[in-house]
């Protein structure tokens, strides 16, 4: 594809150097519709981004825009703050009906604000305010946000550095296979717990993803999961699963945690959760845990309506099927596994690993520059892909999960291309 070189003065001269997407993608994108993304000039591109998760069913979805624009043009409330609106009984009740009930889930229901770190930072406010202790265990390679509270319990150096204050009463453990095996799991863990002497206070609570996204596609086993709620309940600590990006149907089943048989005490949801990119997100806490005073957390934008009603239209659309969604995220997942198997017989000393669970996957090389060399060229060609992992070493794979067969075949095709033309 050849792509002439767009005029970008007014973002380069007027927005912050903060903007960092923009940089591996520099054209000026104008439309979007499904797994499709279209620059001014007309150069089409395939998105295996998503958002970062947040167009879990592609850009523009038809049946969430109709739903959207027919509640506009009827003058539906837009902005509500956390009143009472039809647009937020519809989406209460479908997910209290399609979500909660099936599952069995006893979950309360809060709008922390807009976005997830508003949604990781009401998460750990309330489980100190439970347990009157203000400890919180995060794992390594973690990402939770950009908020001071989310950033203490994030292991990215780079991004912890850009709070400029001490980020405090976090402690890090580390995740599932960090010592590659080597070492029992929670053996650190536990013995600090236990030990007078450690220097641990003892934890209020423990955040974890079961996939870590930012921190390099890495994935958590069942069992560890499992064996993690059951140290939290043991050690008298809540457990908080952060599934802001694997959750609402990512690695296959709604909630990420399903597939390990836990219940986690508190559960962050965003991104996605609005079906249509739109700003929303949900603290969702055992009942007893709610002894919240009326506004002692409150913020403007938690009745973002629009957001409700693409929500609702999103999940009375593709969850009310029993395990439909779920059954072809699966499939779509072990469509992108064969491909990258493929890849790495093609390339075996240039990649250390491909790992992922349903329509999230990475592959991370030897060479830590080169994902971000494939991502390049994979934007010349036409593809969205992003890196991750604490040194951008990994090449994310993060479609909408209402790809088609042979969107995803042609991206993968694309990405083949990519990693072989910068080797």
């Amino acid at each position: 594809m050849t792509i002439t070189q767009p005029d970008l003065s007014v973002f380069q001269t007027l927005e912050s150097e903060v903007r960092s997407y923009c940089r591996g993608w520099p054209t000026i994108f104008d439309r979007a519709q499904g797994s499709r993304m279209y620059d001014e000039d007309g150069h089409e591109y395939l998105d295996f981004f998503a958002g970062a998760g947040s167009l879990n069913y592609g850009h523009n979805n038809p049946v969430l825009k109709r739903a959207l624009i027919d509640y506009l043009e009827r003058d539906g409330v837009t902005h509500g703050l956390d009143m009472s609106t039809t647009a937020k009984r519809a989406f209460l009740e479908s997910f209290q009906n399609i979500v909660l009930r099936p599952r069995d889930l006893p979950y309360k229901v809060m709008f922390p604000g807009p976005t997830g770190t508003n949604a990781v930072e009401s998460a750990l406010k309330l489980a100190r305010k439970v347990k009157g202790r203000e400890a919180i265990v995060s794992f390594t390679n973690a990402f939770h946000g950009m908020s001071l509270g989310s950033l203490a319990v994030t292991g990215n150096a780079f991004k912890r550095a850009g709070a400029g204050i001490p980020l405090v009463h976090g402690t890090p453990m580390p995740f599932d296979n960090y010592f590659d095996g080597q070492v029992p799991d929670f053996l650190w863990f536990e013995r600090l717990l236990e030990d007078q002497g450690s220097g641990l206070n003892q934890p209020a609570a423990v955040i974890v993803e079961t996939v870590q996204g930012e921190g390099g596609i890495n994935v958590a086993r069942p069992e560890w999961l499992r064996a993690l709620a059951e140290l939290c309940e043991r050690q008298d600590m809540l457990l908080i699963v952060d599934d802001i990006q694997m959750g609402c149907g990512r690695t296959g089943a709604f909630f990420s945690f399903e597939e390990a048989g836990i219940t986690p005490d508190i559960v962050t949801v965003s991104k996605s959760i609005s079906g249509y990119g739109l700003p929303m997100a949900l603290t969702l806490f055992k009942p007893e845990l709610d002894i919240w005073e009326p506004g002692e957390h409150n913020g403007t934008f938690r009745g973002n309506n629009p957001a409700f009603v693409t929500a609702a239209a999103a999940l009375e659309t593709y969850w009310t099927d029993g395990p439909a969604m779920e059954k072809q995220t699966r499939a779509r997942g072990e469509q992108i596994e064969q491909a990258l198997i493929s890849v790495c017989e093609e390339n075996p000393d240039a990649i250390k690993e491909y790992r992922g669970r349903g329509l999230v996957w990475g592959i991370e090389f030897h060479d830590k520059e080169r994902a971000g060399r494939i991502a390049q060229r994979a934007f010349e060609l036409g593809l969205l892909i992003e890196t991750s992992g604490p040194e951008s070493e990994v090449v994310k794979l993060l479609p909408a999960l209402t790809i088609t067969p042979d969107e995803l075949d042609e991206g993968l095709r694309t990405l083949a291309r990519a990693v072989r033309e910068t080797a």
